[in-house]
Protein backbone atom coordinates (compact mmCIF):
# COMPACT_ATOMS: atom_id res chain seq x y z
CA UNK A 1 0.00 0.00 0.00
CA UNK A 2 1.18 3.57 -0.57
CA UNK A 3 2.66 5.33 2.07
CA UNK A 4 -0.33 8.03 0.89
CA UNK A 5 -2.61 6.31 2.46
CA UNK A 6 -1.34 3.65 5.10
CA UNK A 7 -3.56 1.42 6.88
CA UNK A 8 -1.33 0.32 9.66
CA UNK A 9 -3.72 2.98 11.60
CA UNK A 10 -7.32 3.64 11.21
CA UNK A 11 -7.93 5.59 8.48
CA UNK A 12 -10.94 8.60 8.33
CA UNK A 13 -12.52 9.14 5.42
CA UNK A 14 -14.76 11.89 4.38
CA UNK A 15 -17.58 10.59 2.50
CA UNK A 16 -18.71 11.79 -1.27
CA UNK A 17 -22.18 13.39 -0.46
CA UNK A 18 -23.80 15.38 -2.98
CA UNK A 19 -24.25 19.27 -2.29
CA UNK A 20 -22.19 19.41 0.38
CA UNK A 21 -18.85 17.51 -0.21
CA UNK A 22 -17.70 19.95 -2.22
CA UNK A 23 -13.71 21.60 -2.28
CA UNK A 24 -14.63 23.95 0.21
CA UNK A 25 -16.04 21.96 2.95
CA UNK A 26 -13.34 19.24 1.73
CA UNK A 27 -10.49 21.14 2.14
CA UNK A 28 -11.96 22.25 6.16
CA UNK A 29 -12.20 18.48 6.63
CA UNK A 30 -9.11 17.50 5.46
CA UNK A 31 -7.08 20.55 7.76
CA UNK A 32 -8.74 19.52 10.87
CA UNK A 33 -8.37 15.58 10.71
CA UNK A 34 -9.56 13.35 7.79
CA UNK A 35 -6.77 11.44 6.19
CA UNK A 36 -8.66 10.93 3.21
CA UNK A 37 -11.05 13.10 0.75
CA UNK A 38 -13.79 11.99 -2.22
CA UNK A 39 -15.03 13.76 -4.75
CA UNK A 40 -19.09 14.14 -4.90
CA UNK A 41 -20.06 11.27 -7.14
CA UNK A 42 -19.23 12.63 -11.35
CA UNK A 43 -20.78 10.64 -13.66
CA UNK A 44 -19.19 8.76 -16.07
CA UNK A 45 -20.70 10.09 -19.14
CA UNK A 46 -20.41 13.22 -17.58
CA UNK A 47 -16.74 13.32 -17.53
CA UNK A 48 -16.32 11.36 -20.95
CA UNK A 49 -19.10 14.29 -22.89
CA UNK A 50 -15.90 16.90 -21.12
CA UNK A 51 -18.67 18.59 -19.10
CA UNK A 52 -17.24 21.37 -17.79
CA UNK A 53 -19.56 21.48 -14.57
CA UNK A 54 -17.96 18.11 -14.01
CA UNK A 55 -14.70 19.45 -14.20
CA UNK A 56 -15.41 21.79 -11.69
CA UNK A 57 -16.34 18.99 -9.42
CA UNK A 58 -13.08 17.52 -9.95
CA UNK A 59 -10.70 20.66 -8.71
CA UNK A 60 -9.51 19.65 -5.31
CA UNK A 61 -7.97 22.02 -3.37
CA UNK A 62 -3.87 21.47 -2.06
CA UNK A 63 -4.23 20.29 1.32
CA UNK A 64 -6.21 17.55 -0.11
CA UNK A 65 -3.49 15.23 -0.29
CA UNK A 66 -4.74 12.23 -0.99
CA UNK A 67 -7.52 12.63 -2.97
CA UNK A 68 -10.22 10.10 -4.27
CA UNK A 69 -12.47 11.32 -6.93
CA UNK A 70 -15.74 8.92 -7.11
CA UNK A 71 -17.27 8.03 -10.17
CA UNK A 72 -20.53 6.08 -11.26
CA UNK A 73 -21.19 3.96 -14.55
CA UNK A 74 -22.56 1.39 -16.30
CA UNK A 75 -20.96 0.99 -19.38
CA UNK A 76 -17.52 -0.57 -19.50
CA UNK A 77 -16.66 1.72 -22.97
CA UNK A 78 -18.28 5.14 -20.96
CA UNK A 79 -16.09 4.15 -17.66
CA UNK A 80 -12.94 3.95 -20.00
CA UNK A 81 -13.10 6.96 -21.56
CA UNK A 82 -14.10 8.60 -18.24
CA UNK A 83 -10.76 7.08 -16.54
CA UNK A 84 -8.77 7.50 -19.80
CA UNK A 85 -9.95 11.67 -19.01
CA UNK A 86 -9.13 11.13 -15.12
CA UNK A 87 -5.55 10.32 -16.08
CA UNK A 88 -4.67 13.31 -17.43
CA UNK A 89 -5.95 15.55 -14.37
CA UNK A 90 -2.82 15.88 -11.95
CA UNK A 91 -3.64 15.54 -7.96
CA UNK A 92 -5.48 12.36 -7.81
CA UNK A 93 -4.46 9.43 -6.21
CA UNK A 94 -7.40 7.31 -6.32
CA UNK A 95 -9.99 6.40 -8.65
CA UNK A 96 -13.60 5.10 -6.78
CA UNK A 97 -15.99 3.68 -8.09
CA UNK A 98 -19.85 3.54 -7.04
CA UNK A 99 -21.93 0.91 -6.07
CA UNK A 100 -24.38 1.80 -3.30
CA UNK A 101 -26.03 5.23 -4.17
CA UNK A 102 -29.63 3.94 -4.30
CA UNK A 103 -31.02 7.62 -5.70
CA UNK A 104 -33.74 6.45 -8.51
CA UNK A 105 -31.95 8.79 -10.80
CA UNK A 106 -28.37 7.11 -10.86
CA UNK A 107 -30.16 3.44 -10.27
CA UNK A 108 -32.65 3.78 -13.22
CA UNK A 109 -29.32 4.38 -15.16
CA UNK A 110 -28.50 1.01 -14.65
CA UNK A 111 -25.17 2.84 -12.14
CA UNK A 112 -24.34 2.86 -8.15
CA UNK A 113 -26.26 0.10 -6.31
CA UNK A 114 -27.87 -0.89 -9.77
CA UNK A 115 -24.62 -2.76 -9.88
CA UNK A 116 -25.01 -4.61 -6.99
CA UNK A 117 -27.36 -6.66 -9.47
CA UNK A 118 -25.09 -7.48 -11.81
CA UNK A 119 -21.88 -8.80 -9.82
CA UNK A 120 -20.28 -9.89 -13.37
CA UNK A 121 -20.39 -6.69 -14.92
CA UNK A 122 -19.72 -4.80 -11.61
CA UNK A 123 -16.45 -6.46 -12.02
CA UNK A 124 -15.69 -5.81 -15.08
CA UNK A 125 -16.25 -2.40 -14.85
CA UNK A 126 -13.45 -3.16 -11.56
CA UNK A 127 -11.17 -3.65 -13.86
CA UNK A 128 -11.65 -1.63 -16.63
CA UNK A 129 -11.05 0.89 -14.39
CA UNK A 130 -7.62 -0.59 -12.53
CA UNK A 131 -6.36 -1.64 -16.26
CA UNK A 132 -6.83 1.97 -17.94
CA UNK A 133 -6.16 4.25 -14.66
CA UNK A 134 -2.94 5.54 -14.16
CA UNK A 135 -3.84 6.60 -10.28
CA UNK A 136 -2.35 4.58 -7.53
CA UNK A 137 -5.22 2.93 -6.05
CA UNK A 138 -8.58 1.60 -7.08
CA UNK A 139 -11.36 1.48 -4.73
CA UNK A 140 -15.09 0.42 -4.65
CA UNK A 141 -18.02 1.39 -2.41
CA UNK A 142 -20.88 -0.63 -1.80
CA UNK A 143 -23.99 -1.57 -0.01
CA UNK A 144 -24.72 -5.11 1.55
CA UNK A 145 -27.28 -5.75 -1.51
CA UNK A 146 -29.82 -4.52 -3.66
CA UNK A 147 -32.98 -5.59 -1.99
CA UNK A 148 -31.30 -8.71 0.22
CA UNK A 149 -28.25 -8.59 1.53
CA UNK A 150 -25.41 -10.96 -0.37
CA UNK A 151 -22.53 -8.69 1.03
CA UNK A 152 -20.01 -11.77 0.86
CA UNK A 153 -20.18 -12.30 -3.06
CA UNK A 154 -19.93 -8.37 -3.61
CA UNK A 155 -16.88 -7.90 -1.77
CA UNK A 156 -15.45 -11.07 -2.99
CA UNK A 157 -15.91 -9.91 -6.50
CA UNK A 158 -14.72 -6.22 -5.80
CA UNK A 159 -11.65 -8.17 -4.49
CA UNK A 160 -11.44 -10.31 -7.26
CA UNK A 161 -11.61 -7.63 -9.62
CA UNK A 162 -8.58 -5.45 -8.31
CA UNK A 163 -9.87 -2.78 -5.93
CA UNK A 164 -7.15 -2.20 -3.43
CA UNK A 165 -9.61 -1.51 -0.49
CA UNK A 166 -13.57 -1.34 -0.06
CA UNK A 167 -15.93 0.98 1.56
CA UNK A 168 -19.00 -0.71 2.94
CA UNK A 169 -22.30 1.37 3.54
CA UNK A 170 -24.01 -0.96 5.71
CA UNK A 171 -27.53 -1.00 4.20
CA UNK A 172 -29.18 -2.81 1.10
CA UNK A 173 -30.38 -0.53 -1.44
CA UNK A 174 -33.78 -0.90 -0.45
CA UNK A 175 -32.54 0.42 2.90
CA UNK A 176 -31.87 3.73 1.76
CA UNK A 177 -30.79 6.33 4.43
CA UNK A 178 -33.22 4.84 7.36
CA UNK A 179 -32.87 1.44 7.90
CA UNK A 180 -30.86 0.24 10.99
CA UNK A 181 -27.42 -0.27 9.12
CA UNK A 182 -25.93 -3.55 9.81
CA UNK A 183 -22.56 -3.41 11.55
CA UNK A 184 -22.56 -7.20 12.08
CA UNK A 185 -22.29 -7.74 8.23
CA UNK A 186 -19.20 -4.91 7.58
CA UNK A 187 -17.37 -7.33 10.27
CA UNK A 188 -18.43 -10.52 7.88
CA UNK A 189 -16.76 -8.86 4.59
CA UNK A 190 -13.67 -7.79 6.77
CA UNK A 191 -13.72 -11.24 7.89
CA UNK A 192 -14.06 -12.57 4.22
CA UNK A 193 -11.49 -10.68 2.30
CA UNK A 194 -8.16 -9.40 2.83
CA UNK A 195 -8.20 -5.93 0.86
CA UNK A 196 -8.77 -3.01 3.41
CA UNK A 197 -12.62 -2.36 4.58
CA UNK A 198 -13.75 0.79 5.50
CA UNK A 199 -16.82 0.96 7.37
CA UNK A 200 -19.97 3.37 6.81
CA UNK A 201 -23.55 4.44 7.54
CA UNK A 202 -24.79 6.06 10.69
CA UNK A 203 -21.56 7.04 12.43
CA UNK A 204 -22.15 10.23 13.99
CA UNK A 205 -20.56 10.82 17.27
CA UNK A 206 -16.70 10.20 18.21
CA UNK A 207 -17.97 7.27 20.55
CA UNK A 208 -20.02 5.90 17.38
CA UNK A 209 -17.02 5.48 15.45
CA UNK A 210 -14.93 4.26 17.92
CA UNK A 211 -17.52 1.72 18.64
CA UNK A 212 -18.21 0.62 14.76
CA UNK A 213 -14.03 0.38 14.81
CA UNK A 214 -14.12 -2.05 17.49
CA UNK A 215 -17.25 -4.15 16.75
CA UNK A 216 -16.41 -4.12 13.17
CA UNK A 217 -12.55 -4.55 12.76
CA UNK A 218 -12.76 -2.12 10.28
CA UNK A 219 -9.09 -0.82 8.48
CA UNK A 220 -11.42 2.88 9.36
CA UNK A 221 -14.64 4.54 9.05
CA UNK A 222 -16.24 6.78 6.58
CA UNK A 223 -18.44 10.00 7.93
CA UNK A 224 -20.78 11.54 5.49
CA UNK A 225 -24.04 13.00 6.73
CA UNK A 226 -22.47 13.03 10.42
CA UNK A 227 -19.75 15.28 9.68
CA UNK A 228 -22.14 18.03 8.29
CA UNK A 229 -22.48 20.74 10.67
CA UNK A 230 -19.50 18.87 12.64
CA UNK A 231 -16.64 18.99 10.81
CA UNK A 232 -15.04 18.52 14.14
CA UNK A 233 -15.75 14.60 14.31
CA UNK A 234 -12.11 14.22 11.85
CA UNK A 235 -10.54 16.50 14.98
CA UNK A 236 -12.04 14.66 17.44
CA UNK A 237 -11.36 11.02 16.01
CA UNK A 238 -7.14 12.58 14.83
CA UNK A 239 -6.31 13.36 18.65
CA UNK A 240 -8.16 10.97 20.47
CA UNK A 241 -10.13 13.75 22.30
CA UNK A 242 -13.94 13.90 22.18
CA UNK A 243 -13.95 17.15 23.88
CA UNK A 244 -14.00 20.47 21.21
CA UNK A 245 -13.26 23.87 22.47
CA UNK A 246 -16.17 25.99 21.12
CA UNK A 247 -13.26 28.46 19.69
CA UNK A 248 -12.15 25.65 17.65
CA UNK A 249 -15.86 25.44 16.11
CA UNK A 250 -15.71 28.85 15.53
CA UNK A 251 -12.36 28.73 13.96
CA UNK A 252 -13.97 25.67 11.24
CA UNK A 253 -16.91 27.61 10.84
CA UNK A 254 -15.16 31.06 10.05
CA UNK A 255 -12.89 28.88 7.95
CA UNK A 256 -15.58 27.01 6.07
CA UNK A 257 -17.56 30.07 4.91
CA UNK A 258 -14.27 32.19 3.49
CA UNK A 259 -13.26 28.94 1.63
CA UNK A 260 -17.09 28.82 0.28
CA UNK A 261 -16.47 32.55 -0.80
CA UNK A 262 -12.69 32.25 -2.10
CA UNK A 263 -14.44 29.28 -4.07
CA UNK A 264 -17.93 30.34 -5.59
CA UNK A 265 -18.11 34.12 -5.31
CA UNK A 266 -20.69 35.99 -4.25
CA UNK A 267 -22.53 32.60 -4.57
CA UNK A 268 -20.70 31.29 -2.11
CA UNK A 269 -23.28 33.65 0.28
CA UNK A 270 -26.24 31.58 -0.31
CA UNK A 271 -25.15 28.31 -0.44
CA UNK A 272 -23.62 28.85 3.07
CA UNK A 273 -27.38 29.21 4.24
CA UNK A 274 -27.64 25.81 4.57
CA UNK A 275 -24.51 25.11 6.52
CA UNK A 276 -25.47 28.20 9.04
CA UNK A 277 -28.88 26.44 9.82
CA UNK A 278 -26.86 22.63 10.25
CA UNK A 279 -23.55 24.04 12.39
CA UNK A 280 -26.28 26.48 14.63
CA UNK A 281 -28.02 23.97 15.95
CA UNK A 282 -27.97 23.54 19.28
CA UNK A 283 -26.96 26.81 20.47
CA UNK A 284 -29.79 30.24 21.65
CA UNK A 285 -31.16 32.25 18.73
CA UNK A 286 -30.62 30.06 16.37
CA UNK A 287 -33.96 30.66 14.54
CA UNK A 288 -33.34 34.22 14.59
CA UNK A 289 -29.77 33.87 13.24
CA UNK A 290 -31.69 31.64 9.95
CA UNK A 291 -34.06 34.91 9.95
CA UNK A 292 -31.64 37.17 9.73
CA UNK A 293 -29.27 35.66 6.95
CA UNK A 294 -31.81 34.37 4.63
CA UNK A 295 -32.16 38.73 3.57
CA UNK A 296 -28.61 38.84 3.12
CA UNK A 297 -26.47 38.80 0.05
CA UNK A 298 -23.02 40.25 1.01
CA UNK A 299 -20.09 38.10 1.89
CA UNK A 300 -19.32 41.00 4.19
CA UNK A 301 -21.94 41.46 6.10
CA UNK A 302 -23.02 37.86 6.51
CA UNK A 303 -19.65 36.97 7.61
CA UNK A 304 -19.86 39.66 10.70
CA UNK A 305 -22.99 37.95 11.64
CA UNK A 306 -21.67 34.64 11.73
CA UNK A 307 -18.64 35.34 13.65
CA UNK A 308 -20.37 37.44 15.86
CA UNK A 309 -22.79 34.56 16.70
CA UNK A 310 -20.25 31.42 16.92
CA UNK A 311 -18.20 34.14 19.31
CA UNK A 312 -20.92 34.85 21.64
CA UNK A 313 -24.27 32.43 21.63
CA UNK A 314 -24.47 30.06 24.06
CA UNK A 315 -24.59 25.97 23.41
CA UNK A 316 -27.82 24.80 24.64
CA UNK A 317 -27.28 21.23 23.66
Amino acid sequence: MIEKLSFEKPVYVLAPLAGYTDLPFRSVVKKFGADLTVSEMLSSNALAHGSEKTFHMIEKSSIEDPYSVQIAGAEVDVVRRAVAILNEQPGIDIIDLNCGCPVPKVVGHGSGSSLLLNLPLMGEIIKTIKNTSNKQLTSVKIRLGFEKKNHIDIAKMVEDSGADFLAVHGRTRAGKFKAAVDYDAIAEIKNAISIPVIANGDIDSYEKAQWVLEHTGADGVMIGRGAVGAPWIFHQLRTGNKYIDNKLKHEIIMEHFDKMIEFYGNHGVPMFRKHTHTYSKGYRGASLLRNDINSIADPVEFRKILDDFFQTSEILF
